[in-house]
């Protein structure tokens, strides 16, 4: 299974009792599990929506990882990305700031961004 983010959801009271019967009576195991199945039915609805979108806007759907030596390549042929992801985008540790900005133009991410906080911060300025 690929890397999980914890998230945080407000319910109303009733809209909560109603998960905790369910997971009483055996529907679901707790009340992640529910969440988790709902989310995955929302994401199974809208999967034609979700894939025009990423066809459309060029992004990259999964994990995608930068590390030191493809920016230097990227650097010294002269070339700047735009990178689109949807997922998780992973800037190595050992990347500095001035190499991401010399190599990326521009980052949208569309999940979780992890990279060390001078890369988190240079990417915020682009």
């Amino acid at each position: 299974m690929a890397e999980s983010e914890k998230i945080t959801i407000n319910m109303n009271v009733v809209d909560l009792g109603k998960v905790d019967l369910l997971v009483d009576q055996g529907f679901y195991s707790n009340r992640t599990d529910f969440i988790r199945t709902a989310i995955r039915r929302q994401l199974e609805t809208h999967a034609e929506e979700v894939k025009e979108i990423v066809t459309r806007k060029s992004y990259v759907v999964g994990v995608v990882r930068y590390g030191r030596k493809e920016l230097e390549e990227l650097r010294d042929a002269s070339t700047m990305l735009d990178v689109k992801v949807a997922g998780l985008l992973v800037i190595a540790d050992d990347v500095n700031a001035e190499l991401v900005e010399q190599t990326l133009a521009s980052v949208q991410v569309k999940g979780v961004l992890k990279a060390n906080v001078e890369v988190k911060s240079a990417i915020q300025k682009l």
